[in-house]
């Protein structure tokens, strides 16, 4: 941007994945907008490291090399797809503990808020985080095939590689995101104000989360509140919509960081 540094996107994906859905964001988010995809260990270039199941794993594996970048004040903002919203709320609320700059944005997709079940029916925490035996292979294809996500019954068979590679991923991560939301809760408790303006995104068709839940995420901030909706259904961060929403969001608080009120209804 003529006015200064470009504003970077931090992007976090959902369960099971890892950064290939937001390849399309380097071009699809517009000027201005610098997207990088950050990878969780234990999957692509990653897969040799242990996965992070818990609020501690989680950071030591991703604030350290987070908070170095972010330590020189140029705008940036976090996006994260639903695990990635807890994760990116999470990361955004530890940087801003550190007294580190604080997002300029921290926008999530298809992902309920931290008082919400993780993934209803399969994942019921908070309060309590749930055990591994809780996220049964039965479950994980139930929630796989009501998303579209599970592939036919030979390759989703006991013994297949869909079987043996994914499910554990998927449950790990959907582990991961228990955790994180059980540890939102005990940090909401104590009070500390989080300043982010968050910019909560439902997808038209999304079976799992909808708009009356992506809308529980006003509760989560001190700063200003926006839902918006898109077409598509969970997986919308595939698509066009999503990168161009969330690209013209980031050059509206890249203008209006200084200024109060940074996103009003009518900008986004």
């Amino acid at each position: 941007m003529r006015d200064g540094p470009p504003c970077t996107l931090y992007c976090f994906a959902h369960a099971g994945a890892g950064v290939s859905g937001f390849r399309h964001w380097r071009t699809g988010t517009g000027p201005g907008v610098t997207t990088v995809p950050v990878l969780l260990p234990g999957r692509g270039g990653r897969r040799r490291e242990p996965r992070a199941t818990s609020r501690d794993e989680l950071l030591a594996a991703l604030l350290g090399p987070l908070a170095d970048q972010v330590a020189d004040g140029h705008p940036y903002a976090l996006y994260g797809h639903s695990l990635g919203g807890v994760v990116a709320h999470t990361l955004a609320r530890a940087l801003v503990d550190r007294g580190l700059p604080a997002p300029a944005l921290l926008a999530v997709g298809a992902s309920p808020p931290p008082h919400f079940p993780t993934v209803p029916g399969v994942c019921e925490a908070p309060p309590a985080a749930p055990s591994r035996d809780d996220i049964t292979d039965e479950r994980l294809l139930r929630f796989a095939a009501d998303l579209g996500a599970a592939p036919g019954d030979t390759l989703a068979a006991p013994g297949s590689l869909w079987h043996r590679t994914v499910l554990p991923v998927l449950r790990d991560d959907l582990l991961l995101a228990g955790a994180l939301r059980t540890a939102a809760l005990a940090e909401e408790a104590r009070g500390t104000p989080f300043p982010v303006p968050v910019l909560a995104v439902d997808g038209r068709d999304d079976p799992l989360v909808g708009a009356a839940a992506l809308d529980g995420w006003a509760r989560w901030t001190d700063g200003r509140f926006v839902r918006r909706t898109v077409p598509g259904d969970h997986f919308f961060v595939r698509g066009p919509h999503a990168p161009r929403l969330i690209g013209r969001a980031c050059r509206v608080v890249r203008r209006t960081r200084r200024v109060p009120g940074l996103i009003s209804g009518g900008q986004l």
